[in-house]
């Protein structure tokens, strides 16, 4: 007992919170986030001052005086060209194409993922090489086709051809997303459900299901910010009246028609941007599960 108190401690030496590495990593980290979160201090202080502050020309002070004032207008009453009703309509047209748009694609995704993953069928890698050369096309090589399919089809400015594009564009990256999250799950489970006689939609929905809520998180997750965020698709395949938010946000911006007023563009700027950034909040955790589950392997 005395040559052990005699020995000192065992174990390995505690290391230097202050060390040259630890310094570097964390100074590293403190510099981006402020390179990244500077832009947003920025927008937040001047969508909360009025104009005769914000020509005083001092961006980093914040208000003197808090008004949400340009909150209110960026929302109900900014104009875009002849129209005066804000974000609001854009904000309703964006709910409408991002809800069914999400649905539809992750369902389809989901089943092609399974199949691919987990029953093998006659061409399923030409059909798996197929999506995934799909997924890198570029959007732009597609705009004129899909507009005279869409004419066609009698579905063109519409929200429900609209959705209909982004339910396409959005299968070839969720399908390689899903097979490969699939593929990464105990194969024993699904030929062990198979021996007690489950079928296609019976494992699917029993037993893949109930064990893939980090795949299903992130797939909302990139598809929700995709089209939330979308400017190209919504430009060339609605009209004024079916507008999502971003083309709104963008005519407003962009608006010639009497005085500039910053603090209306940040906080117009900052509510197209808020549905996306709540999203992250609340399901962040469970994004890096699926990503670390499986995700973007294979």
């Amino acid at each position: 007992m005395a040559d052990l108190a005699l020995s000192g401690p065992a174990g390995p030496r505690p290391k230097n919170r202050f060390s040259r590495a630890n310094i570097f990593i964390y100074g590293t980290l403190l510099l981006v986030s402020v390179y990244y979160l500077l832009p947003l201090y920025v927008m937040v202080v001047t969508s909360l001052k009025g104009m005769p502050e914000i020509r005083l020309g001092n961006i980093f002070s914040p208000p003197v005086d808090i008004t949400f004032e340009p909150w209110i207008k960026a929302w109900s009453s900014a104009c875009t060209g002849l129209n005066c009703d804000g974000l609001s309509r854009g904000f309703w047209n964006s709910v409408r194409i991002t809800i069914p748009s999400v649905i539809l694609s992750i369902a389809v995704a989901s089943v092609n993922g399974y199949a691919l993953a987990n029953w093998r069928f006659r061409g399923a890698d030409l059909f798996f090489t197929i999506l995934i050369f799909g997924a890198f096309i570029p959007y732009q090589v597609m705009i004129w086709p899909i507009v005279i399919l869409l004419r066609e089809m009698g579905l063109y400015t519409t929200l429900t051809g609209l959705v209909l594009v982004h339910t396409i564009f959005g299968m070839p990256i969720l399908t390689l997303l899903f097979r490969n999250y699939f593929t990464s799950l105990p194969e024993e489970l699904f030929k062990a459900a198979r021996v007690d006689g489950a079928g296609f939609w019976g494992i699917y929905f029993r037993i893949m299901l109930p064990m893939s809520l980090p795949i299903f998180v992130v797939a909302m997750i990139l598809q929700v910010t995709g089209i939330w965020n979308d400017f190209l698709f919504g430009v060339v395949y609605t009209k004024p009246d079916t507008y999502p938010m971003t083309v709104q946000l963008n005519n407003i911006v962009n608006s010639v028609q009497g005085v500039k007023e910053y603090n209306v563009n940040m906080a117009a700027t900052l509510l197209t941007g808020l549905v996306p950034l709540i999203i992250y909040f609340v399901s962040g955790k469970l994004f890096v599960r699926g990503i670390a589950a499986g995700a973007v392997k294979g």
